[in-house]
């Protein structure tokens, strides 16, 4: 057994053993992990499989090896040792400077533990929550040095900011300044009425620049805080504030603006006090520079204070704000700068004051080249502001870009993009013939057509989108290519479908307009029969008739007066429609005959005794087309139609006339030519006619002026309001059927010529269930509309007031 363990074997493996444990003590718990796992020392697991002593002798010139590649020499029992006793010697001052660097003497070098120096040692990692800890109980006692210091100096500051001296007030407005730096002795001071209104009084009172500087940056520093916008509120300080925005020194505007800001955004109370003090004026004065950050809280302040409030509006609007506002949109490319100015824009956009000077300012054209920025927001807010802004947009000139990108527009998934888009189209196209034109260039009707189909049940989308289509459809050289472009982009059914529930009357009233103008292309003729259109139209007749017998009895049982619309839509217009819409139809013998089938002739023949001209007109309209035909005739004539019919003959109106002489010509086909002389006689009599008429011709080629084929849609929430009066009474008449219309409040929405139509642009408020601001309403009604020298008195209903 001895001589076992004295062989040179059982030496080298005791060798062995002392190496690894200093390579333990190299590693020192420092960076565990590193130098145990070298592959050249031989471990337990190499022993257990039956590694023999000579193993170990190789694993000891291994790790000779390794130590001289490691370190570039071999390592000896001495060189371990003095590594060791460095390190121990050592480890206090590694600790130290790793933990409190500031103790060591300057110049002083520390040997490092670290092998790798892409890793930290222990105690590397341990100084970092160390230096944390004793960094924030330093911070404590400065804090607490910092009140207290401030605590027994504002007294003595407090007086001397009210010296008579200059100087002094001076030089206690830059202490204060430099006290208000600093956390807590701004704490020390928001907590000191009578410092803040020393503060206030001294900016207020002094002419002196450093003194009027240094307190305007106390409060700025003071508003970051609540409690300091309090104290600033009820101290006096925001006429003080809106006061230095005419300074001449650009850091006291800088502190009067962000603390004004500051104090809008969080102070209740302020908006007013701002108002009062003549903030908004001095805001708009101030537009005219050109730091763009500067300009981005003056228009983010603008926006706050004309929010909901329609003085503030007419205030910015009297201080030459919309213009300022539009070359901004025009001159910059900031985007935090152009956002916020869009939103003030949007704002002003629903004050009926402030929006034609944002058009005549060429706000349409300078919102419009922001469509395609990649910043989301702006996109939306211009959109919104273009879309309020549209209806008194009509007529200007240049808007070639925004029909082709609201065009593009229609196609993104976003719904508020769509919305506004649709809404747009639907009034740049009202009136405006060369912008109809350039839609459907750009491919418009298809990119309608398919908005639709995909809108679904969202009103807000198909609404402004039919309404656009409607337009696009009537009064322009390419009005039939857009007829027909509706048919063959597969929109037919769709558009008929929309004329049942869920659809409300609004959006109804809406698609009788496009279908009326659709049958005007004979080819649509076939599909639209095709798509039950007709029967939905007379479904729809028979529901809107009743209503309207309904109120007129509601009306002659109370004494009092119906409400006129449902859902915002006075039922006439429905009636008017529709009739209108199966008047076109009509022109097909196969359309009659369907017609002729639906027992509707009856309620055609009642319609004459109405009291509204369009009804009357679109009523005498559908019956002399049906007339064409000997068994319409005939239909006509047994209900006893004549009556009316020979009455029509002295309407002051030359169509309703003109139609009225031909049903009755077309009733005496198969009379006695003795009869037929007579009637001709009594024709060409109360026509006035000096020569007679071929009347079997005569409304080959009438267009009837029924429902507006361009009227402006309503906004879904829309609900309530009188519109402006469109239909001429022509004296009542005894009705064999039912009682005489009350035509008292039986409006509509636009005034119709004889065989013209008036466009109704529409003031676009934002649907409510967008979920967007709160609305305002009571704007003033627009001015009113004529046609044909007919004075009507039509003013459009007075819209919502959408701030967003």
């Amino acid at each position: 057994m001895n001589s076992h363990l004295s062989h040179p074997s059982a030496n080298m493996n005791d060798n062995r053993s002392k190496e690894q444990t200093l390579l333990w003590q190299m590693d020192s718990g420092i960076h565990t992990g590193v130098t145990t796992s070298v592959p050249s020392i031989a471990g337990r697991d190499e022993l257990e499989n039956g590694n023999n002593i000579n193993d170990a002798s190789n694993s000891a010139l291994n790790f000779d090896q390794w130590s001289e590649a490691a370190f570039g020499t071999s390592i000896t029992d001495d060189m371990v040792d003095e590594m060791n006793q460095q390190l121990n010697q050592t480890r206090s001052q590694r600790v130290r400077a790793a933990m409190f660097p500031e103790t060591l003497e300057e110049g002083m070098e520390i040997p490092s533990t670290q092998l790798d120096p892409n890793q930290q040692t222990a105690v590397q990692r341990l100084s970092e929550p160390s230096q944390m800890l004793k960094h924030a109980v330093v911070n404590l006692i400065n804090y607490q040095d910092d009140a207290d210091l401030a605590t027994r100096a504002i007294p003595e500051l407090i007086k001397l900011l009210n010296d008579e001296d200059q100087v002094v007030v001076s030089q206690a407005a830059m202490m204060v300044h430099q006290l208000s730096k600093k956390e807590a002795s701004r704490h020390a001071i928001m907590n000191s009425p009578q410092m803040v209104a020393a503060l206030v009084r001294a900016m207020s009172n002094s002419n002196d620049l450093e003194t009027t500087k240094c307190a305007a940056g106390v409060l700025h520093n003071l508003s970051q805080h609540r409690q300091g916008l309090l104290a600033i509120f009820k101290s006096g300080g925001i006429p003080a504030l809106v006061k230095l925005l005419s300074s001449l020194v650009e850091s006291v505007v800088f502190y009067a603006i962000t603390t004004l800001h500051n104090l809008l955004l969080h102070q209740e109370g302020s908006k007013m006090a701002v108002r009062l003090a003549g903030g908004l004026q001095k805001m708009v004065n101030l537009l005219q520079k050109n730091n763009v950050k500067f300009l981005a809280i003056v228009t983010d302040c603008l926006q706050i204070l004309a929010y909901g409030n329609q003085e503030g509006k007419l205030i910015i609007l009297a201080s030459g704000g919309p213009q300022e506002l539009v070359r901004i949109m025009r001159t910059y490319s900031y985007e935090k700068l152009l956002w916020t100015t869009s939103r003030v824009l949007k704002v002003l956009s629903v004050c009926s004051s402030n929006k034609p000077a944002i058009v005549q300012a060429g706000g349409m054209q300078a919102l419009a080249t922001h469509l395609t920025h990649s910043s989301q927001r702006l996109v939306l807010n211009s959109l919104w502001t273009l879309r309020n802004l549209s209806d008194a947009a009509t007529k200007q000139d240049n808007l070639e870009p925004l029909l082709t990108n609201l065009v593009h527009l229609l196609g993104t998934n976003e719904i508020n993009v769509v919305t506004c888009a649709a809404g747009i189209l639907s009034n740049l196209t009202c009136n405006n013939v060369l912008n109809k034109q350039i839609v459907c260039q750009v491919n418009g009707i298809e990119a309608l057509v398919r908005t639709v189909i995909q809108a679904g049940d969202h009103e807000e989308i198909t609404e402004p989108a039919i309404c656009a289509l409607r337009h696009l459809t009537s009064r322009h050289p390419d009005a039939v290519i857009a007829q027909n472009a509706v048919r063959l982009h597969y929109g037919l059914p769709v558009i008929v479908k929309l004329l049942q529930p869920p659809s409300r009357w609004p959006l109804i009233k809406a698609v009788i307009g496009l279908i009326r103008n659709l049958a005007l292309c004979p080819a649509n003729h076939a599909p639209l029969r095709e798509n039950n259109a007709i029967p939905r139209l007379v479904n729809l007749l028979s529901k809107a008739y009743q209503e309207t017998q309904r109120q007129r009895s509601s009306v002659a049982s109370t004494g009092s007066q119906a409400s006129a619309y449902t859902d915002g839509v006075k039922m006439e217009e429905i009636v008017e429609g529709t009739v209108g819409a199966l008047h076109i139809l009509a022109k097909d013998s196969h359309n009659r005959a369907i017609i002729r089938d639906m027992s509707v002739i009856p309620t055609f023949v009642q319609l004459l005794y109405s009291d509204v001209e369009n009804i009357q007109r679109v009523a005498v309209g559908v019956l002399c087309e049906l007339a064409s035909d000997k068994e319409g005739a005939e239909m006509i004539e047994a209900e006893r139609a004549t009556a009316p019919l020979t009455e029509l003959l002295h309407s002051r109106n030359d169509g309703v006339a003109t139609y009225a002489a031909a049903v009755l010509f077309r009733m005496s086909d198969d009379k006695p030519q003795d009869y037929k002389k007579r009637l001709s006689m009594e024709l060409t009599n109360s026509l006035f006619r000096e020569d007679t008429v071929n009347w079997g011709n005569a409304t080959a080629d009438m267009d009837m002026g029924l429902m507006a084929a361009e009227d402006a849609f309503h906004d879904p929430m829309y609900q309530g309001s009188q519109g402006p009066p469109s239909v001429h009474s022509v004296g009542s008449r005894h009705n064999p059927y039912q009682a005489a219309y009350d035509t008292q409040g039986l409006d509509s929405l636009a005034t119709h010529g004889n065989y013209g139509h008036i466009e109704t642009p529409m003031d676009l408020g934002d649907p409510s269930n967008l979920g967007f601001d709160p609305l305002e309403s009571n704007l003033p009604p627009q001015t009113p509309h004529s046609q044909q020298g007919q004075q009507t008195g039509s003013q459009v209903a007075p819209w919502y007031d959408t701030d967003l």
